[in-house]
This record gives structure tokens, sequence and C-alpha cells, in this order.
């Protein structure tokens, strides 16, 4: 494609940060995707978005979709495509949208992965060895206390968290805020690292969490602290961000059944999203089910 085409990409994931104001990762996922695409269609020999044609989109996802992405991938790839010509059509560049009635193989649904209480107690409970772990342990009972999502955390400023009020201002997906309660345990841990956080943060941080070089942390290294977490005090599973998330959520909806409130902590705009969690407490009362009925039991013990 010409200097001239590839420039709309950039214009258009500036518009993503700078009016749309995403948070940094999502405007890189996007980066991402649309780098791929732009690719496939200069391996099909098209110098110019215009001749993107939905023939030409069907193949990019057959091809995704037999090197191995998955059904929720090619459906985010096509919603990103679908975003950036949309762009392009507001702005004279399409006259109609390419990617609009394409539409990803269906893959079927994946429960998220939680961690029983239990578990998670036993992990949040350890005594911390020195600042950085004072710090990993304040972030995930943070995590796990108000369903934060990992650019959330990473981007939370000091002015946001108000210990006082056990509240905590986070903004999200199209720079949506929302106040979330912080519990008790999570305030302590916080407390703790506050206490310590200036032997490590530089005079012009402003956010919670820093680096060991005073720097705000980046995603990946919270990710990787966590997995190290997980393997240091046997977590049994990989832990990852979005796993104290979806723990958060199903503990939450199985004591309390109110799934608007749920929905509104996670920050979903669509109640869809915030619905699996209940496939997950069916999950457990299948468990109990099994367990306890005499008839599964017998059913069981014929098997």
């Amino acid at each position: 494609m010409s200097p001239d085409q590839a420039a709309w990409l950039k214009r258009y994931l500036d518009h993503l940060a700078l009016e749309r104001r995403l948070a940094t990762l999502t405007v890189a996922n996007y980066r991402r995707d649309l780098e791929v695409c732009q690719a496939f269609f200069i391996s099909q020999g098209i110098a110019a978005w215009e001749e993107v044609t939905a023939q030409h989109i069907r193949a990019l996802v057959a091809g995704r979709h037999r090197a191995g992405l998955s059904g929720r991938s090619l459906q985010r790839l096509l919603a990103t495509l679908r975003g950036f010509f949309n762009y392009l059509l507001r702005r004279g560049q399409l006259s109609h949208n390419p990617a609009q009635l394409v539409r990803a193989p269906r893959s079927p649904q994946r429960l998220p992965q939680v961690l029983d209480v239990d578990r998670l107690t036993h992990l949040l409970d350890q005594n911390p060895d020195g600042v950085l772990e004072v710090r990993d342990r304040a972030m995930w009972e943070l995590f796990y206390s108000s369903g934060l999502r990992l650019a959330e955390l990473v981007s939370l400023k000091l002015h946001e968290l108000d210990l006082d009020d056990a509240s905590v201002r986070v903004t999200g997906k199209g720079n949506k805020t929302r106040l979330l309660p912080v519990g008790r345990q999570a305030r302590e841990a916080l407390q703790q690292w506050l206490q310590q956080r200036g032997t490590l943060a530089r005079p012009e941080a402003t956010t919670v969490f820093v680096s060991r070089l005073g720097h705000a942390l980046t995603p990946r290294a919270v990710q990787q602290r966590l997995a190290r977490w997980g393997l240091r005090y046997g977590a049994g599973a990989h832990l990852h961000p979005h796993l104290l998330r979806h723990s958060f959520a199903s503990h939450l909806l199985e004591s309390s059944s109110d799934l608007r409130a749920v929905q509104e902590l996670l920050g979903h705009a669509d109640i869809g999203t915030t619905q699996i969690y209940t496939h997950l407490d069916f999950q457990y009362l299948a468990k109990v089910y099994d367990a306890a009925h005499p008839r599964a039991k017998k059913r069981r013990e014929e098997e």
C-alpha cells in the first residue's frame, strides 16, 4: 500500500488514543490486528483500502482460522476491521464497509477459570518478603477486592485511591469511570505498600504502583510478577490478573446473586458479558448435586 494509505492506519490509531482515549494496551491490540490485516491485503496485491472486498476479508479469516486462531480472536479481528472501515467511511475514503457482513466461525464458549476461596486466601495471606512483595500483595488484594482490569490497575493514580473512604475510582473501557469499594484486607495491604512506596517511586511518579526503577509498572511486568507469585506459593494453576478478576466476580455472584450489581462493579456495558458467571455458579451447584443427591450418587456408582 502507498504511504498515504498506510497513513490512514496511523490516523485511526491516533483517533483511538487521543479522541476516544482508549487504554494504551487496547490501542496496541488494535494496532497488532490491523497490521496483520494490512500485511495480508498487501500479499493479495491490494494497493488501497477501497480495493478490499468482503471476499478478501473472508479469505483472511479462513487463513487465520487454519493457522489456529480461535473464533473469539477472529471476532475481535473482524470488530477491529469494522471499526477502522467505519472510520474511513466517515472521512469519505470508502463507499461501504466490506467487513460489515463477514462473520467469524463460532467456537465453543469457554468458561473462565476461577480459584476457590481457600486457595485465594492461602495466596493472599503470605507474608511479603521485601518491598517488591509488599507492592505485589497490595496489587493482588486490590485485583481480588475490587475486580479491576489489568489496564485499570497499572494506570491507577494516587488521587484516585481513597482508603479513608474505602473506595477507588477507575477509568475503564470507553473512558468510562466507576467508583468501587475496597475491602478491609486490601486497604491494609495498600496502606503497608503506600508507607514504603517512597523508597522506590520517583518524585514525578503519579501511579499507585511503581517498578523497582520508580516508574509506572507495565502490564507485562504485573503478569510476570503474579505468575511468579503463584509458582512460589503453590497456586495449583497459572496465575494471571484476569483470573483474580474472574474469581472476584464469581465469588461475589455466588454470595449475592445480584447480577446487575456485579455488572456495574466489573464495568461491563452488556449484562450478557456478566451472565457467564451464572454458568460458573451452576457448575458449582451441579457438583453439589452429584455429590449429594441419592439418584446422582447411585448413577455415579453404577458408572
